[in-house]
């Protein structure tokens, strides 16, 4: 079972930043070879939500209001999970737990994302939209995805 924890980057301390930025570059980085900064800055504005199994981080998103990631809608991203944890349904999990924190925290209706094209039917399976926007993000094929907070409670007769 994960435990979650969602923290304001003040609150974060040395080693719970570590091993954050240690997911976010074993995944983004060396996984999937993307060769980018990953300190860009907006990390000082997000919420960042943390999976826990036994003490050890399995699972990060980081959360954005309005205006500190996408112009007119909350967001999320940089959504991980550690390569040896995949396949327990922990990204799901992480991603329906992103949603409720902009639920609960924000007032906008609509979150958006910038989705990764192989996860396109992930993010669909749990009732985000895709925007018509598809492009490339450093060197990776994306499209423009969205979800309203009305999509949040998925159908029972629909398997995620």
């Amino acid at each position: 079972m994960i435990e979650w924890k969602e923290q304001k980057f003040s609150d974060l301390n040395t080693k719970e930043l570590y091993e954050i930025f240690k997911l976010r570059c074993g995944v983004f980085v060396v996984e999937q070879e993307i060769l980018y900064n990953d300190f860009d800055n907006k990390d000082f504005k997000a919420i960042h939500l943390s999976g826990f199994k036994k003490g050890k981080l399995m699972a990060y998103g980081r959360i954005f209001n309005k205006g500190d990631y996408y112009p007119n809608n909350p967001g999320f991203g940089r959504v991980a999970v550690v390569e040896k944890e995949r396949g327990n349904d922990y990204g799901k999990e992480l991603v329906k737990k992103c949603m409720e924190v902009c639920e609960r925290n924000f007032e906008e209706k609509e979150i958006k994302i910038s989705a990764q094209a192989y996860l396109e039917k992930f993010y669909l399976d749990l009732g985000f939209e895709f925007r018509g926007e598809r492009y490339m993000e450093d060197g990776i094929p994306h499209c423009a995805m969205s979800v309203s907070y009305t999509h949040l409670t998925l159908p029972t007769n629909r398997e995620v």
